[in-house]
């Protein structure tokens, strides 16, 4: 009952404001660039206005059956996507587009890019919260605010996608431990008393850049479909990776339109994706092998940190696997869950176990 009682407190205290901020947003954009005199809605097939889809998504390591509070303890996102994204949001999207540019003839000339956008928080804590000193014997505090921008390209290739994303962020804001401690007050919960030891505690700007290489391999089944990953990104979190993905069940959606594999804790986690607005209901499972250089979350970044692992401290390969199931109904509403993990990133100590938590999303394509 409190984990319930957890898992409604988060999304009253941040998704909701964000959706309701957020939806006149997108409303406004849903009209940017349409002819004079048809700037108000209209009936449109799905898949074809300017705002394409949104999502609301909820990671906590609640949502596991050991319903644990370390590590990856919770991120909350919005996100939206659709051709009024790239012109509300073109501040963080020109970048991406000109970092894009090396693609070269990589990428099909021509064909429509599918334009993203995310705006979400998440955090970290070590095993126990009640210590209010540095703790050096187990992970930092650690927490991102961040806006992110992603595109999709078609490849020259066929079956081939490119997808990219830009993400800016601030490491260290207070708010993070604000939100968990105000949820564990109203459920009578464990305060987590070591938040003003968090990396980059008071706040430190950060960006990454993300690129993958995604392949569907035909198999001629239409309820089971395989891809593969390669993928890299430099920044708060600098590695190289190869994942492979399943889903199998009835499905509507394009291929591409689902990218566990691709995933960074909350980020690029939610469906908001151009799609059909048909029911389908299919089962995901992966796994990806990471071999990460830097990851400011432990490291820390250019400040002064209280609480930081050296790089030799750490493991820099990488085991990441995830299973989960999505429904979505025939008016374009979807809901989907994840069980998400990854092999421990620290070699000795109390750091040194593996990380799980588990996701909640609900989205519409229209």
């Amino acid at each position: 009952m409190k984990n319930m009682k957890r898992l409604l407190l988060y999304g009253l205290l941040v998704l909701a404001p964000l959706a309701g901020s957020w939806h006149g947003a997108f409303a406004a954009m849903g009209s940017v660039g349409a002819p004079p005199g048809e700037e108000k809605a209209q009936s449109v097939p799905c898949g074809q206005g300017r705002i394409q889809s949104w999502s609301l998504s909820f990671d906590n390591d609640i949502l596991v059956p050991s319903s644990r509070d370390q590590d990856y303890t919770y991120g909350v996102s919005i996100a939206a996507s659709g051709p009024a994204i790239a012109d509300g949001f073109w501040f963080i999207h020109e970048p991406l587009a000109a970092l894009n540019e090396n693609l070269g003839s990589y990428v099909s000339a021509g064909n429509a890019v599918t334009h993203s956008v995310e705006f979400g928080i998440y955090g970290f804590t070590p095993e126990d919260i009640a210590v209010a000193t540095p703790n050096h014997d187990d992970r930092p505090y650690a927490s991102l605010v961040y806006l992110s921008a992603s595109q999709e390209q078609p490849g020259v290739q066929e079956n081939v996608v490119w997808r990219s994303a830009l993400t800016l962020g601030v490491l260290g804001l207070d708010i993070a431990g604000q939100l968990q401690n105000e949820v564990h007050r109203r459920i009578d919960s464990q305060i987590a008393e070591g938040w003003d030891h968090q990396v980059s505690d008071g706040g430190e700007l950060t960006a990454r850049y993300t690129l993958a290489r995604q392949t569907l391999w035909t198999l001629g089944n239409p309820n089971l479909e395989v891809k593969t990953s390669w993928m890299g990104s430099v920044g708060y979190i600098t590695e190289l990776g190869y994942g492979t993905s399943i889903r199998f069940g009835r499905i509507a959606s394009r291929w591409q339109s689902y990218n566990p594999e691709l995933t960074q804790y909350r980020e690029q986690a939610s469906q908001a994706i151009a799609g059909k607005c048909q029911r389908e209901s299919y089962f995901v499972a992966g796994v990806a092998l990471k071999l990460r250089a830097y990851n400011a979350f432990l490291q820390g970044q250019f400040r002064d940190s209280e609480v930081a692992y050296s790089s030799s401290e750490l493991e820099h390969g990488i085991v990441e696997a995830w299973m989960g199931y999505t429904h979505a109904f025939a008016g374009g509403y979807r809901i989907s869950y994840v069980l998400r993990g990854h092999s421990s990133e620290v070699k000795e100590g109390a750091g040194d176990r593996n990380v799980m938590w588990g996701g909640l999303t609900l989205a519409q394509h229209f």
